[in-house]
């Protein structure tokens, strides 16, 4: 992401000159937050008066004072930010975003209801909640186109097959095991009944029977209608 104000990434890490008050209010830009993600520590309590009057500066469009809060502040800024989100280059853009929005809204800070600390702290809290709830929502997005274009008649179609096998499984393993493997021979395997009783060592008679009691406890138990 680009720094308000300017042609070229800005890398929270590094400073960058702020450019004038004129220029930035004129464009309707955020001016560069020099060390905005440098190393520091967040102002003491002996600061919040100054960062207070310097927000009220920044709300009459005084880009050197943004400058100066964003130095005491961008590193606190960019720590929370990247807490919440953990991307670093999503929480570089996020900064910049709660960069931009105190320069515009500065006039919004209430001393009386706050330190100035607290208020840009709570500004960045929101975007990083924000960006991470935004992703989200894409992901969920994107979720669903993918649930979408699953072939629903493909998988109802198989699912029933499947418990269809399951079932008639089931069924097979309810007969007792001579009925069992007379069903497998002629019906899976394919042989006749003579051949059945072959591979038994049984009367084809008795095959029949076999075959005709077992087929009516498949019927029975796999409800079909006679």
């Amino acid at each position: 992401m680009t720094a308000p104000g300017s042609h070229e990434p800005r890398n929270p890490a590094r400073p960058a000159p702020a450019p004038s008050a004129g220029h930035a209010a004129s464009a309707g830009h955020a001016p560069s937050a020099g060390h905005a993600a440098s190393a520091g520590h967040p102002p003491s309590a002996g600061h919040q008066g100054d960062l207070a009057v310097q927000l009220a500066l920044v709300a009459r469009g005084d880009a050197a004072a943004f400058d100066a809060v964003f130095e005491r502040l961008g590193p606190s800024v960019f720590g929370m930010v990247k807490r919440v989100i953990r991307d670093p280059a999503q929480s570089e853009e996020v900064t910049q975003d709660v960069l931009l929005e105190v320069w515009r809204n500065a006039a919004k800070f209430d001393a009386a209801r706050g330190s100035a600390t607290a208020w840009v702290m709570t500004l960045a809290h929101r975007r990083a909640v924000d960006r991470v709830r935004s992703v989200q929502k894409e992901s969920e997005r994107e979720r669903r186109v993918a649930v979408a274009e699953i072939p629903y008649d493909e998988v109802i179609e198989a699912v029933e097959s499947s418990l269809e096998r399951e079932r008639v499984r089931r069924c097979l393993n309810a007969l007792t095991e001579v009925q069992r493997e007379s069903v497998t021979l002629a019906y899976y395997r394919g042989y006749t009944y003579g051949q059945v009783a072959s591979l038994l060592g049984v009367p084809t008679g008795t095959v029949k029977t076999r075959m005709r009691d077992a087929l009516i406890r498949l019927r029975d138990c796999l409800g079909v209608a006679e």
